[in-house]
């Protein structure tokens, strides 16, 4: 099973919206397209969707060798906030043993500015999927 369609089994991700557009060797992106479900009461995109993005990018990339991968830490900035369009998310693996890989992930709208970073610990599994 490729991992796109593993992640397709997110209801939560499915919910939101968000898309994995592509993901393999340690490296995934995503994108989620804003609707007024995402926004919080200031009318700016809720830091759970941005949070969210990150974290589901951050799955494809870590599960992308085919071996489940869970998070173990995942820690995020929010630089500039948003108010709608498409968030695009790209996650690059920055180290990767056995057991334990450590991943960046950045956020940006769709003029290519940065709406968030993002450093994430996942913890390799065992179990292939």
């Amino acid at each position: 099973m490729k991992i796109k369609e593993f992640l397709k089994k997110d209801r939560f991700a499915e919910l939101l919206g968000i898309e994995i557009l592509e993901a393999a060797d340690g490296k995934a992106k995503a994108m989620l397209e804003i609707q007024d479900k995402h926004l919080n009461a200031m009318n700016t995109v809720h830091g759970g969707a941005i949070f969210s993005l990150a974290d589901l990018t951050l799955a494809a990339a870590a599960n992308s060798y085919g071996t489940m991968a869970v998070a173990l830490n995942v820690n995020i900035s929010f630089l500039k906030a948003t108010t709608g369009g498409v968030l695009y998310a790209e996650a690059i693996e920055i180290s990767r043993n056995s057991k334990i890989g450590s991943y960046t992930i950045n956020i940006r709208d769709s003029e290519d500015v940065l709406i968030s970073t993002t450093q994430g610990l996942a913890y390799f599994k065992k179990d292939k999927f």
